[in-house]
């Protein structure tokens, strides 16, 4: 649970640059990489990250304008990343502006559970993170080079002469 607006903001601003650059890297054709005909494709992973942001913070008092609907999947891979773009900078400036250190412990319902709003945020950079885990696999099926986010990625290693780590 973020016990600070401070220390949430610093987190955001490194998750949002990560997911953002891989965003950058998507095309319109990698849109349709998937696993299965019955698990979400790339496009449907990535549009939902952008979607996500709203729908996740819905629960509070924030206001903030940034799309909220899942579905149509848009089939530009930059109007993704636009968006995606603009729903962070609006949900950072909404925080700045109406929430303070306080807000991050009050109470709202969410999943039928009543949390803290700093633990709300937590989910947020959670869910995320698990988002871009499952697009960084489809990307490399669908033949894009992957950005490394906690590290070097397999592809930045060889640009070293080196190989990943097993």
């Amino acid at each position: 649970m973020f016990q600070n607006l401070d220390h949430f903001l610093k987190s955001w601003e490194f998750e949002a640059s990560s997911t953002q650059k891989l965003l950058n890297i998507l095309t319109d054709e990698s849109l349709k990489q998937e696993i299965t005909s019955q698990n979400w494709n790339l496009g449907s992973i990535a549009w939902h990250t952008v979607t996500a942001i709203h729908i996740i913070t819905s629960n509070t008092n924030l206001t903030f304008e940034a799309p909220t609907n899942d579905f149509p999947v848009p089939t530009s891979a930059q109007f993704i990343a636009e968006n995606y773009y603009q729903s962070s900078n609006a949900f950072v400036k909404a925080l700045k502006t109406q929430w303070t250190d306080h807000t991050l412990k009050e109470r709202i319902e969410f999943i039928g559970q009543q949390i803290p709003n700093g633990s709300l945020l937590l989910f947020l950079i959670q869910h995320q993170t698990h988002h871009r885990g499952q697009m960084t696999v489809l990307m490399r099926q669908a033949g894009l080079t992957v950005p490394g986010i906690y590290g070097p990625s397999k592809e930045e290693w060889a640009k070293f002469g080196m190989n990943a780590p097993q």
